[in-house]
């Protein structure tokens, strides 16, 4: 009885957490595209049967959801980089793009520089630099040198996603163009304030906007500032 107990408990408790999963979907001419919030920067985007699987980290709740087709990993910190989470999420045929200091511990890793594109499975994918501008641990040092890291534009079926990653709201962020749908950071010290991360947006204009890697950020912040902009902004919980 005690062991049908935990295992009854065990299923509840599954149960529950994905039940705490939150999906949107986007409508694409190559069909539906969905993504679900995962944790801090984590995310799992679904399209065609497969799956992509971005900053995998081993804080987030991976049970029950199948096996990555491709993984992007933006930077080298420990909630951006788990080598312990990809290998759980990795099957054979499971493709890894990430920059060449990501790339340097990922050895199956392709590396994909600032700036540079390529293929999966319909999707195309353009590496975006994410940096700091003026925030790092000590002067003159950064928490994001320019070149490390990647953001990540994603297209499918004519619908363009923007993944930010660890970044202020640098000069190519404030160029991009026709984006539907983007992940912007915000929380201190090592990104930007929700009042940047909102002029940043205002910048270049994305359909939707989801504030992610906000931990401890007020976002009603950045949802005021966005206010009247016609950019909608969508609140989800990463800390579920």
């Amino acid at each position: 009885m005690k062991i049908l107990a935990w295992f009854n408990a065990l299923l509840l408790a599954a149960g529950l957490a994905s039940a705490a999963r939150v999906t949107d979907k986007f409508e694409t001419s190559s069909g539906d595209v969905e993504i679900t919030p995962i944790h801090h920067a984590s995310l799992m985007i679904s399209a065609g049967g497969k799956t992509i699987e971005v900053d995998p980290w081993s804080q987030g709740n991976y049970h029950g959801l199948p096996k990555a087709g491709l993984i992007l990993v933006t930077d080298i910190h420990g909630d951006h980089l788990d080598k312990a989470e990809i290998a759980n999420l990795s099957a054979a045929g499971t493709k890894i793009i990430a920059p060449a200091a990501v790339a340097a511990q990922v050895p199956a890793a392709e590396t994909l520089a600032n700036g540079a594109s390529t293929v999966w499975d319909g999707w195309n994918i353009e590496a975006v630099p994410m940096y700091n501008l003026k925030r790092g641990p000590s002067p003159g040092k950064f928490y994001h040198d320019k070149g490390r890291g990647d953001g990540f534009v994603l297209t499918y079926g004519g619908k363009r996603f923007y993944i930010a990653g660890d970044t202020e709201g640098t000069p190519e962020m404030r160029a991009l163009k026709n984006i539907d749908v983007a992940f912007i950071p915000m929380n201190l010290p090592y990104t930007m304030p929700p009042e940047e991360a909102a002029d940043a947006v205002r910048a270049f204009r994305p359909k939707i906007v989801y504030p992610y890697h906000y931990k401890g950020s007020d976002l009603s912040v950045f949802e005021k500032a966005l206010a009247g902009s016609g950019i909608e902004v969508r609140i989800r919980d990463w800390y579920y």
